[in-house]
């Protein structure tokens, strides 16, 4: 009988090497079980935070991966991905085999501008650009969707200005590339591996300060 953790390395291991995930019944087969059963462990990775469903029960984010836009693609030589924020599609390049370097490509949420770099797994891009989160770390499994929409890269400090005020959003916290590449370069570290554990709060805090993040905005 397959557990949560076949079905976790199934789809995590497909979205690493095609970029997508198939739908229920192929996963079912393949983990030798039946749909509903395959929809019961589903259910049981998103109430363990390793999978978002949409409303129709299907996997809208596996992070890093998303199977939507969320306005970043991830592009190597090989694959294309669809990434689940800023942070997460700098993490691609850290996670996927064979992804470093990759092209990450967004548009300025405020001004439309198109921005694109060359992301890999040994030094942070160049660019003047910031990324800004909007929801704090404490909060950011209140809406996960909602949060992953909100950490976006800007073309300045001026331009998040100006999209706050014109979305009456509060001001999140703001950095630059260097630091968002240091955020995501090992975060997800083990993630396409048997056994995967996410962070307990307290070794989240201590790399959220090693990369550089302090405050209360990440729990520190």
């Amino acid at each position: 009988m397959a557990d949560a953790e076949t079905l976790r390395l199934r789809i995590y291991r497909q979205l690493a090497d095609e970029g997508r995930v198939d739908r229920l019944g192929i996963l079912a087969a393949d983990i030798g079980e039946d749909e509903r059963t395959t929809a019961a462990l589903l259910g049981e990775l998103e109430r363990n935070r390793h999978v978002v469903l949409d409303e129709r029960g299907e996997i809208e984010l596996a992070h890093p991966f998303a199977t939507r836009d969320f306005g970043f693609s991830v592009k190597s030589d090989r694959t294309l991905w669809w990434g689940g924020c800023a942070w997460d599609s700098f993490a691609i390049p850290h996670l996927v085999p064979g992804a470093s370097p990759s092209l990450i490509a967004t548009t300025c949420p405020s001004c439309g501008t198109a921005h694109a770099w060359v992301v890999d797994s040994g030094n942070p891009p160049a660019g003047e650009q910031v990324a800004h989160f909007l929801v704090p770390m404490a909060h950011v499994w209140d809406d996960v969707v909602h949060t992953c929409e909100n950490q976006r890269i800007f073309c300045s400090e001026a331009c998040v200005d100006e999209w706050l005020e014109r979305s009456t959003s509060p001001r999140g916290d703001v950095f630059d590339l260097a630091t968002l590449w240091r955020l995501a370069s090992h975060w997800y570290s083990g993630r396409l591996e048997p056994g995967y554990r996410r962070r307990e709060p307290t070794a989240a805090a201590a790399y959220f300060r090693d990369a550089g993040l302090t405050g209360p905005f990440w729990g520190l």
